[in-house]
């Protein structure tokens, strides 16, 4: 093994019943490095990451760590010997405090261990985040931060291990600019410390700044290491789906209607939202955009009716809707994909088919006793194949799919509920390029068909490059509408911080 290698991977195999998820895969990642990881979804880089993590056991193939083979059969034992990962998807106790979760099983304790010892916990929570300059509050319940910060904590966590090696898996899908601009501080300073770190994103932008190495998987196998220098991001797309892909976004070919839907005066029981008002069109797609905070999604879930409203109208065609309770909303016509796909978005331990068709299990019922499997598996065939979802089967458990996949999955479920409005919360979030394009071409169709399409997104080109219009909130209230066609990034971030 080459002495400046912090991190071997040799001949990484893992199968799954019905598919071989890594195929003789290896990596070497060098110490004060970013070694971006890069793939379609399902190409098998979380679970190359699960299998030096410790969460899988690897089928065949070697790991060693600063020339030492391991083999962890736990994220524990992976932990304490240095090895630490921030996961695509949290996985956080949401009842706890900040400093619980940071220091869950590894609490200091007094009295010979029968107590925990609140003032260092505190202490030493507040020494970590002052070294990341993360501003949090260690008392603070878990389940009313928002993702963002939820994220940073996890980030916190994995630092506060003083590990050699640390994963991120798509650290930036739930964070702002500002926000992004922080974690990469913290990451420069991690590799100036030496720590190896390995990156997975599908944001090119951010591969191309960050990385030093650049590897690169397709169907659970190695195709190519470079350094990041020496690869354009036109070289990383067409190694990633194997074929060129020209353009980044559809052509916007829609042509928005009358106006369809509208929303007035809405304003939050529970929440920051004031006086919210924006109407939309049969055929459009109209962006939300916004800081972290801002109140895209409490306007998106107060509209579906998850979310109580202290004021406010919601109107189809001039008439009131009222949506006082999600089954109502979706006998409306509406439909929501969540921002958080594993909180609230998948059933994990049921399979593919169950969670395309629950949204639309009347569409299956016969004769009011029973539930066609036949038509079932038609519709969720369908989906599979429209959203080209990696997949053994239908009895697939989802929550063995890549995010990707889940989220193709979700789609395909609220599709199936023929929504005349279809409410999308950072749909492509942790999504690849060429699935992205796959989406967006998705939407555009149901704008074709007069469908009226709202989406928040955090990704700036993401909402230019789709949207007919955007209405851009601060401070839960709306600071202003622009052209999509005709704005700026910059006109949209002054409008975003009009309240703040």
């Amino acid at each position: 093994m080459e002495q400046d290698i912090l991190l071997q991977m040799v001949g990484i195999s893992k199968s799954f019943p019905g598919v071989k998820a890594l195929d003789n895969v290896s990596l070497n990642v060098h110490g004060g490095t970013v070694h971006a990881l890069m793939g379609e979804n399902g190409a098998g880089k979380s679970t190359l990451m699960k299998c030096l993590f410790g969460i899988y056991g690897k089928d065949s193939g070697h790991i060693y760590l600063e020339g030492k083979e391991i083999d962890f059969k736990s994220s524990r034992e992976a932990l304490d010997n240095g090895v630490a990962m921030v996961h695509q998807e949290l996985n956080q106790a949401l009842k706890r405090s900040v400093m619980d979760n940071i220091w869950l099983g590894r609490y200091p304790t007094v009295m010979g261990g029968l107590a925990v010892n609140e003032k260092k916990m505190y202490k030493d929570t507040m020494a970590v985040f002052e070294e990341l300059d993360i501003k949090v509050d260690p008392y603070r319940i878990m389940s009313t931060m928002p993702v963002s910060q939820r994220q940073m904590v996890e980030i916190a966590k994995a630092v506060s291990y003083n590990s050699k090696v640390i994963v991120f898996d798509e650290p930036t899908s739930s964070l702002t600019e500002e926000e992004v601009e922080h974690l990469f501080k913290i990451i420069n300073m991690l590799r100036d410390r030496g720590v190896g770190i390995i990156y997975i994103s599908h944001k090119m932008a951010e591969i191309k700044r960050i990385s030093d190495y650049i590897t690169v998987m397709r169907d659970g196998q190695w195709i190519a290491t470079e350094r990041a220098a020496d690869l354009e991001m036109n070289d990383i797309i067409r190694l990633m789906v194997g074929r060129e892909l020209t353009n980044q976004f559809p052509p916007k070919t829609n042509v928005p209607g009358d106006v369809y839907l509208k929303v007035d005066g809405l304003t939050g029981m529970y929440n920051q939202l004031r006086d919210v008002s924006f109407y939309a069109r049969r055929g459009e797609i109209l962006g939300l955009a916004g800081l972290d905070s801002s109140g895209r999604t409490e306007t998106l879930e107060s509209i579906f009716g998850i979310r109580t409203r202290k004021e406010g109208i919601i109107s189809l065609n001039d008439q009131p809707c009222f949506n006082r309770s999600a089954g109502e909303s979706i006998k409306n016509g509406f439909a929501l994909l969540t921002e958080e796909r594993r909180a609230t978005g998948i059933f994990g331990v049921l399979d593919i088919k169950a969670n395309t068709v629950i949204s639309s299990l009347k569409r299956h019922l016969r004769f009011g006793l029973y539930l066609s499997e036949k038509t079932q598996r038609e519709d969720t065939q369908h989906y599979i194949d429209a959203m080209h979802t990696k997949t053994p089967s239908q009895e697939t458990k989802i929550r063995s799919l890549s995010g990707g996949n889940q989220q193709k999955v979700i789609i395909g479920r609220w599709l199936l509920t023929e929504p005349e409005v279809l409410l999308l919360d950072e749909p492509t979030r942790g999504i690849d390029v060429g699935a992205k394009y796959e989406i967006y071409q998705l939407i555009l169709d149901l704008a074709h068909k007069g469908k009226t399409v709202i989406m928040v997104s955090s990704e700036m080109p993401e909402l230019l490059g789709v949207c007919d219009r955007i209405v851009v909130m601060s401070g839960g209230r709306v600071a202003g509408e622009v052209d999509a066609r005709n704005t700026t990034q910059e006109e949209i971030m002054t409008l975003a911080a009009k309240y703040v």
